[in-house]
């Protein structure tokens, strides 16, 4: 019996892992490219002072009241040319002056539109005397985890085991099947599973460095917290990984050219790069789909890891999205083997 560093799993197992090394791009979408979104991510929402609001104001007595406010900035305009700059986004609100008190023009669907309607409406009562019935401070937070960095790291992670786990698996399957190599392997001595579970333990192996890698430098650069269990992290991890592993083997079980691979694999990830909340909160889509945005493994697999590194929970409370993750692992990987083709 052969031991195991000349048995035909560990010498397909090292072979693909010898490929990866050697393709550029793979190793750039792989490492690079994560780092360098969550880089540019992480510099354009940043920690900064609140914006000021430029506003525009028909009389000197209204400008002079907006200025008042640290929030604003104003200027004063005629009512023709204020609408102008309206249109063109110079300015963010109008206030014009009326004999019966103050008109504020804007757009109520610009949120920056809208802070300026409070604002300029809080100056000018103030500057006209009123009072507020309550005295209101300001306690400011700047806590770590809660920022936008902190929120997209973990989107952005598990978007990137999604995508180096089905293209790296989906395409060597296919282009292999394409060039008549899988039926040559079938012919083989070797066992039939040895040939797919080598792809599991090369996409493993670098999995570690995949993410040691991207979640270091979330760290070091932006200082983005893990207040879970490092090891259940690991364990979501390898999780997400093989899940999304079997989706590709099902994914690459039938298409015979790279192209018709390429099509399935856009058509299976696509909705997830919409729906899962990779850059934002999957609530914000309707409550009508909901239950199918849930059901995602991505979506899962994002709540699973922003749940252990913001919010320091446990697998017992990560249950749902851990279970629907398995689900897809099991109910993936059992349908690609029924349908797989190896010629």
């Amino acid at each position: 019996m052969n031991s195991f560093p000349t048995s035909s799993l560990w010498q397909l197992t090292s072979v693909r892992f010898r490929l990866f090394l050697r393709e550029p791009e793979a190793i750039f979408w792989t490492f690079a490219f994560p780092i360098l979104l969550a880089m540019g991510l992480g510099i354009a929402f940043r920690n900064r002072p609140a914006d000021v609001l430029q506003v525009g104001a028909t009389t000197p007595q209204l400008t002079q009241s907006l200025a008042a406010d640290k929030g604003l900035t104003a200027v004063t305009i005629d009512e023709p040319e204020g609408t102008h700059a309206l249109a063109t986004g110079r300015i963010l609100l109008l206030a014009i002056q009326e004999p019966g008190g103050v008109v504020y023009k804007y757009d109520d669907t610009n949120p920056d539109a809208r802070a300026a309607r409070l604002l300029a409406d809080r100056a000018i009562q103030s500057a006209a005397g009123r009072q507020d019935a309550v005295r209101a401070t300001n306690a400011l937070v700047h806590e770590t985890g809660s920022r936008y960095i902190d929120f997209v790291v973990p989107g952005l992670l598990g978007m990137n085991l999604m995508g180096s786990a089905m293209w790296g698996l989906c395409f060597s399957i296919v282009e292999a099947r394409q060039k008549k190599l899988l039926k040559r392997m079938v012919a083989s001595p070797m066992p039939r599973w040895q040939y797919l579970m080598s792809f599991l333990l090369a996409r493993l192996a670098m999995l570690v460095l995949e993410v040691i890698v991207f979640l270091g430098f979330a760290r070091l650069a932006f200082g983005v917290p893990f207040r879970g269990s490092l090891l259940e992290l690991g364990f979501l991890c390898v999780l997400t990984s093989l899940s999304f592993s079997a989706l590709g083997l099902l994914t690459a079980s039938r298409a015979k050219t790279t192209e018709a691979a390429s099509g399935l694999m856009n058509l299976v990830m696509l909705p997830m790069w919409i729906l899962s909340g990779i850059f934002f909160s999957a609530t914000r889509f309707p409550v009508a789909i909901q239950p199918l945005v849930r059901a995602l493994p991505l979506t899962a697999a994002i709540d699973a890891l922003r749940g252990n590194m913001l919010q320091g929970m446990n697998l017992g409370q990560l249950a749902a999205p851990v279970g629907i993750l398995t689900a897809w692992l099991a109910v993936s990987f059992a349908a690609s083997l029924r349908i797989f083709r190896w010629r």
